[in-house]
Order: structure tokens, then C-alpha cells, then sequence
């Protein structure tokens, strides 16, 4: 059986978990609950495989697992929504652009969500992210510009006041 890296996977895992959930908590839960699974389901790792990509799929197949089994949890958590530190807004513009940038990824839906985190943030290529969250690349391709464009719109309808407008990833 080979020795996997997985120490160095963690960032990314991690990163995905975060996206995922929304939460830092919730993202440790589930990335311990997701290499719980891939080290018991080591055995179907292909040798020569890419193992991040592997390991985020599964990452993602936890969540969504996780999201079939707690259906009233989750409806309760969407409404909650991202809590960010809105008490003691950030002195320095650059903090408050990127809590907007944040507020205007987390405000997409999951699917959306998921599939740009996993090309723009993650590196994959499309068709790693498709094989990832297990839907066909068209799909994926779809949900990437849909979320794309729903981005660009939150940016065109933000008043400008002398900010940098938000570049979105692989957006020509």
C-alpha cells in the first residue's frame, strides 16, 4: 500500500471544507470525518492517481452526505448564514473589500460554490472538479458561470466609491 501525503493536503482540504460549510468548526468536522473515509476506502485510491483530487471528491461526497442527513440542520445554518465579525468594522479598506468579496462568494449557492472554489481557488481543472463533486463537466461548467456572473452583477450593482472592481477568476 503507498504512503499518501495527506499531511500536505490539509491546506487544501481544509480551504474546501471552509467553503463547503461556512464555518471553521463545521470544516474541521468535516475534514476529519472525509480521511476518516478515504483511509478506509484506501484500497480504491489508483497508484499514480492525483490524490487531491481524490481527496477533495471525497471531502465533497462527505458533505453532501452529511447535507441528505441533516436537512432541518441545514435549513437552520442557511439561515444563520455566514457570521462574520460585524461588530467592529475593519479600519484598513482593503479588509472591508475583501469581507465584501467574501460575503458576495459565500452568498452563492452551494453548487455554485463548490464548483468555483474548486477551479478558481483549489486549482483543479474542470474536469477534476467534475470528477470531484461527481456531476458532468457541462454541469460544472455551467455552474461555474453562473456563478460567475452572478458575482459580476453584485459588483456592477455595489456603489463604486473609488474601490478596485473584483477581478473574477478566468473571467476574460
Amino acid at each position: 500500500m503507498p504512503r499518501f501525503d495527506i499531511v500536505g493536503q490539509l491546506g487544501p482540504l481544509r480551504r474546501y471544507a471552509r467553503s463547503l460549510t461556512r464555518d471553521g468548526s463545521d470544516a474541521e468536522d468535516l475534514v476529519h470525518d472525509a480521511l476518516v473515509r478515504a483511509y478506509e476506502r484506501r484500497g480504491t485510491f489508483r497508484s499514480g492517481g492525483n490524490l487531491r483530487a481524490w481527496l477533495l471528491s471525497i471531502v465533497h461526497n462527505t458533505f453532501i452526505d452529511r447535507m441528505r442527513s441533516r436537512r432541518s440542520e441545514a435549513a437552520r445554518l442557511e439561515q444563520a448564514g455566514y457570521l462574520s465579525d460585524g461588530s467592529a468594522p475593519a479600519p484598513q479598506e482593503h479588509s472591508v473589500r475583501l469581507a465584501q468579496v467574501r460575503d458576495a462568494f459565500f452568498s452563492l449557492p452551494e453548487e455554485q460554490r463548490s464548483a468555483l472554489h474548486l477551479v478558481a481557488i483549489e486549482g483543479l481543472s474542470y474536469q477534476q472538479a467534475a470528477n470531484a463533486t461527481g456531476v458532468p463537466l457541462g454541469t460544472l461548467m455551467s455552474r461555474i458561470g453562473r456563478a460567475r456572473a452572478t458575482l459580476r452583477q453584485m459588483e456592477e450593482a455595489a456603489p463604486a466609491r473609488g474601490r478596485n472592481h473584483l477581478r473574477i477568476v478566468g473571467d476574460d
